[in-house]
């Protein structure tokens, strides 16, 4: 059954991937970024004879649970990042009880993720990036791409995408960006504890330290200055931008416009009081 590791994009979603890479996957080059196990949700390759348009979001959303029953024929438990929301269309859901084991959900404060999210998807200004986080019908994604895991993602707005994992009624972690940032051992630890349980398994204190070791935000920056990253983004002029670009100087206090600070906050005025953010 699949583990989830969702969030919204620019979450730190990968920092985990790399943190269980290196504790599940320590004898296979653990500390090399661009050779991750743990792989994404949906992938083109999962849908291969369900369907042979997965670009139209119909097709796709009527096989998400098909491909998933695929994937569990092999009953051992499995890890897929995803960025989508849970989503619910007519009869059809993202995923369900059946195939899921649990979700790790990781949230960020969506003044964090502004600048983030201008700088990896290239927006111009702020504005766009603040309509990307504010849109109830964000889909991100190329259709007909002929990269495997560049196909169309079901996002919603960010208060959409954090609301609709609540609802995951089985094994809900969740995990605060910025607790990680602050107390990355306690964070970690309650990761292992969740997976401890869930999956009967005992890490070893040794290994989680070093786990915790490997993925240091600085170690992450200066392996992309000379290895790069595969899942870096290009600019309009085909310029590789970086992956870890600004980690824990990314503060909105000193970056972000006060009024643009405002709308967020009064937008998501619920969700960023429930997470204790406002």
């Amino acid at each position: 059954m699949i583990i989830w590791l969702a969030s919204y994009p620019k979450s730190g979603n990968t920092w985990i991937r790399i943190f269980l890479n290196n504790l599940f996957y320590s004898n296979e080059d653990p500390s090399n970024i661009n050779s991750l196990k743990i792989g994404q949700f949906p992938n083109r390759s999962h849908f291969n004879g369900l369907t042979d348009n997965l670009d139209d979001i119909k097709e796709f959303s009527e096989n998400c649970i098909n491909a998933q029953e695929r994937l569990n024929l092999s009953t051992q438990f499995k890890f897929f990042k995803t960025h989508h929301a849970y989503w619910k269309n007519g009869k059809h859901t993202f995923t369900n009880n059946t195939n899921s084991l649990g979700v790790i959900y990781v949230v960020r404060d969506p003044r964090n993720i502004i600048t983030s999210i201008k700088n990896h998807y290239d927006f111009i200004d702020y504005n766009g990036a603040l309509n990307f986080l504010l849109n109830d019908k964000n889909v991100i994604g190329l259709r007909h791409s002929s990269n495997e895991v560049d196909l169309p993602h079901i996002i919603s707005s960010w208060k959409n995408h954090y609301n609709s994992w609540k609802k995951m009624e089985k094994n809900y972690l969740l995990i605060k960006y910025e607790n990680l940032l602050e107390n990355p051992l306690i964070e970690f630890k309650k990761i292992t504890n969740y997976l401890e349980k869930l999956i009967d398994k005992k890490f070893e204190e040794r290994k989680v330290f070093e786990s915790i070791d490997n993925c240091n935000f600085i170690k992450l920056k200066d392996q992309e200055n000379k290895l790069g990253f595969i899942e870096a983004q290009k600019d309009k002029f085909g310029k590789v931008k970086p992956f870890f670009n600004l980690g824990p100087n990314n503060d909105w206090k000193k970056l972000l416009d006060k009024n643009i600070a405002k709308v967020i906050e009064n937008e998501f005025n619920k969700e960023m009081s429930e997470l204790n953010y406002i």
